[in-house]
This record gives structure tokens, sequence and C-alpha cells, in this order.
């Protein structure tokens, strides 16, 4: 087992999700972690705590694992979570997000839209992505799709995870997962008047 398999056996052990884990040269181990889907839906989001307790048993693994680091920092990954394994594309399926491919299509690599998953969606247009100038004959078992629009009509570009470069959600306030209710609007309040013949109200209070 290596290191980043035992992180990850650590992290999902104390019950969170794995969302990614890097090693700089410089020494710094950097671990994002995340609610699981479950608990992300009723609104649960990673706290401080929750960072405290994964760093206390990630420090404890990395000197019995024999792994040198200087530094380790263990974080929420942030509303632009990155996607990295299938389970975070069927997590978020629906969702708003941001792909760079390897290769670029049609002379783009970025491309941005609404995830989801094959067969295909009824009504829309269906391209596919083309490895060294052939098209792709059948997409594997874990192909996905973006769906955009070109300014014209809406487009589905089908890709596998081996064919992305990187992928992303694209930041929103609230969203499947990760959703976080905005608090109601207060009534801002209203300041005295100064004089008794001033008829103007004051604005909100700084």
């Amino acid at each position: 087992m290596n290191w980043q398999e035992a992180v990850e056996k650590t992290v999902t052990g104390l019950g969170y999700d794995l969302v990614d884990c890097e090693r700089s040269p410089a020494g710094l181990v950097r671990v994002y972690i995340d609610k699981l889907p479950e608990f992300a839906l009723a609104g649960e989001l990673i706290g401080v705590e929750d960072c405290e307790r994964v760093t206390r048993q990630l420090q404890y693994l990395l000197e019995v694992e024999a792994c040198p680091y200087e530094r380790l920092e263990v974080s929420s990954p942030g509303l632009d979570r990155p996607l990295k394994k299938a389970a975070d594309y069927a997590r978020f399926v629906g969702e708003e997000i941001e792909i760079t491919l390897r290769m670029p299509f049609q002379g783009r690599k970025k491309y941005q839209g609404v995830l989801a998953a094959q067969p295909p969606i009824e009504g829309v247009e269906v391209v596919k992505v083309e490895a060294e100038g052939a098209a792709v004959q059948a997409p594997p078992a874990d192909a996905w799709r973006i769906v955009f629009n070109d300014g014209k009509a809406d487009q589905a570009l089908d890709f596998a995870l081996e064919e992305l470069r990187e992928a992303r959600l694209v930041a929103v306030v609230s969203f499947k997962g990760r959703g976080v209710k905005p608090e109601p609007a207060k009534k801002p309040k209203r300041a005295k008047a100064e004089r008794e013949d001033d008829k103007v109200d004051g604005g909100p209070d700084q």
C-alpha cells in the first residue's frame, strides 16, 4: 500500500470523502476532504474540527508509513471542487462543471456545461471526442457527457475520464451535495431623524 492509498483508507475510515491528495517537491502534503454525499445533501459542510480530526490521524499515519514531509495541510475542496473519480461524477450529475481536455476538440480544450451520464439525451445533438483524428467508435463504461450551448443550440460532448486533464464544479452559492441556504434578507433599520421636521428615513446602520 502506497502513501496515497493509506491516506484514502484513513480518511474514509473516519467517515469522510477523500477528494484529492498531493505532495509537493518541497515536502508539503495537501489533503482535501469533503462530507459524504448523504451528509452533504443534508447541508453539512467541512469545518475546522473536521480538518483537525483528520490532521491528527494523518500525522500518525505518515509517521508510521515513514512518508517524509515538511508540512501537512487538510482542508475542504472549496466551491470549485475538482472531480477526480467516477464516484464524483455520479454524485454531481446535473450540476454545472468545467472540463479541460487533454487533446483539443474543434480547436478548444475547455468546455462548460451541465454534467450528464450517457445514454444519449433525446433532442440533443451528440458529438464525440476524436482521438488522433479518428472518431471514438464506442464509449467506455465510465463515459460521461457535458451538455452545453454553442450560442445556437444545445450540444452534448461525450468524454471518458482518461481524456480529461481537469474537471471542476463551477462555483455557485448553492448546489447539490454542497448546498447552503442563503439567509433571509433583513429589513434595514431606520435611523432616527435629527430634527422633528426631518421627514427623510435614513439607510441601514453601518
